[in-house]
């Protein structure tokens, strides 16, 4: 028999106690707590809203050969809820961000400037790229400073996002609103037989959650005291309201047979188990860091915080498919599993097939220039991470120190171990992993392709073969996190060194704490 885990031994013996002993009075607060956990809006929703979709930035090179992005960040008011004004922060606007257009090869300039009145970063979430341009909490911006981030795209098509990662608040920036995507092409997925209209058939889903007061503002409340007295580590916010794209209550009008959703869980801390309720068939075409060998059919897709893929669905004329996100299995059991999100369900977007659709070219049975599976070689060093509470190794962050030295180039595997009973995403920058297999067994099929975070379940190990770039900084360090936001603000993180291979032994331990960031540049 498995012993039970720290973390969900004391909430079940807690809760035994307060029922049994409290009889009717912390018995009864607890049961209805419990029952208050349960959150759905299905059959709530009438979809009467178009949906937003993000402008897009796809500057022509200008005369040095680069492409320039300029995203201003800002603090604004939105209208999230019908009739209801938000104060919210967003990029070029005032909620959420553009969508950043690249393709492999071209060289990219950003201009980031910074209006919003705390210190902040904008990491390029999934992008390899130097150290310097990731966009940690070594790269602050401060208030009304500007920074200049510049690199080369080289890696294959893909779906990627940028967020705020100030070390301790990155979970209040990107809830007030600040995150977008990132479209990569290459020579092979321009070619592919797959939609490529934006806006049109293929579509970025930024899937969040928020709780709103009353008036509107949004309400930044976290775990309840009987969160806290079960034992369990707070997640964060777990709103009960979906927003995607900024748009409540939302519809997409379909005019082709075939549309492309890029879909993004970019909520602190919920896990989506999508599929649609007649139970149609769609097919994963890309996970995070590129497209898949070949289309793979589902009618269940889970993503954790953190995580994207690209899916494609078929309509027909005249017909209204709803997305759903049903009861996620996250693996924990009762009555964790309820206090994380493991009973909610959410209707996220209405496509609205118009009655007349223009026909999309057929899926093909495998995609050229898909990535390769990682090849692990026999002398693989393995590294091992023991997910505690908000601790890993037993450590919190320290933004001076140096957690793991790795060599360019090299492909490691990474082995996870779980110690508690809480929901954790594990997220590694600058870097591509394959999932080798979860507590022995081949993982689910949305987690087979090339990515860079992965959802961890509850219990056992799961081992990563993790392939780095070749960029080298022995001063500046790479992060590698849990994605639920709460846990990476309290110090779920740790900071990883690339240089050559013959400076492993003698790169630093300790670092300053800041590198390549603040004010003007």
């Amino acid at each position: 028999m498995t012993p039970a885990r720290p973390g969900r031994r004391r909430f079940l013996k807690i809760a035994g106690v307060t029922v049994v002993v409290g009889g009717s009075g912390w018995g009864a607060n607890w049961l209805s707590v419990y029952s208050d956990h349960q959150i759905s809006n299905v059959g709530k929703l009438k979809f009467r809203n178009r949906l937003r979709v993000p402008e897009l930035l796809d500057p022509k090179p200008s005369g040095d050969g680069r492409k320039q992005y300029t995203l201003k960040l800002a603090e604004g008011t939105s209208e999230l809820l019908p009739g209801k004004k938000t104060k919210t922060w967003g990029a070029n606007g005032p909620y959420l961000a553009p969508t950043i257009r690249a393709r492999r090869g071209d060289k990219v300039s950003m201009t980031v400037h910074n209006g919003l009145p705390d210190a902040t970063t904008l990491h390029w979430h999934g992008m390899h790229l130097p150290p310097a341009m990731d966009g940690g909490p070594h790269q602050m911006i401060e208030r009304d400073g500007t920074w200049k981030p510049q690199w080369t795209v080289h890696q294959p098509a893909c779906t990627l996002w940028y967020h705020p990662h100030p070390h301790g608040s990155t979970a209040g920036h990107v809830y007030r609103g600040i995150a977008g995507m990132i479209i990569l092409d290459d020579e092979h997925s321009t070619g592919a037989p797959l939609p490529s209209r934006y806006g049109v058939d293929d579509l970025p889903l930024v899937i969040q959650d928020k709780n709103f007061h009353d008036d509107g503002s949004l309400d930044f409340g976290e775990s309840s005291f009987f969160d806290t007295i079960a034992g369990m580590d707070p997640l964060g916010i777990l709103g009960d309201t979906i927003i995607v794209n900024g748009t409540y209550d939302p519809y997409f009008h379909v005019t082709t047979t075939r549309v492309r959703l890029r879909l993004l869980n970019g909520s602190n801390a919920r896990v989506y188990q999508l599929g649609f309720p007649d139970e149609r068939t769609f097919h994963l075409v890309a996970a995070e860091n590129g497209l898949l060998p070949r289309p793979r059919p589902l009618t269940r897709l889970q993503l954790g915080p953190g995580e994207r893929a690209e899916i494609v669905v078929e309509c027909k004329p005249g017909e209204q498919a709803v997305l759903r996100s049903f009861a996620p299995d996250l693996g924990i059991g009762f009555p964790t599993d309820r206090f994380h999100g493991g009973d909610d369900t959410f209707d996220i977007l209405a496509l609205r097939a118009a009655k007349t659709l223009r026909p999309s070219p057929a899926l093909p049975t495998r995609f050229a220039g898909a990535p390769a599976p990682i090849k692990v070689p026999n002398d693989a060093k393995v590294r091992k991470f023991h997910f505690v509470g908000t601790q890993i190794n037993g450590k919190s962050m320290d933004i001076n120190r140096v957690d793991e030295v790795v060599a360019a180039g090299a492909t490691e595997i990474w082995e996870i171990d779980r110690g508690d009973g809480t929901l954790h995403s594990f997220h590694v920058h600058g870097a591509t992993f394959n999932v080798l297999d979860v507590d022995g067994e081949q993982p689910p099929e949305e987690a087979r392709g090339p990515k860079d975070t992965v959802y961890l379940p509850e219990s056992g190990k799961v081992r990563l073969a993790v392939r780095f770039d070749t960029l080298t900084d022995d001063r500046v360090p790479y992060m590698y996190h849990c994605h639920v936001l709460r846990h990476e603000d309290d110090g779920m993180m740790g900071q990883f060194l690339v240089v050559a291979p013959d400076a492993v032994d003698r790169a630093p331990r300790t670092i300053e704490g800041s590198h390549g960031g603040s004010g003007h540049h």
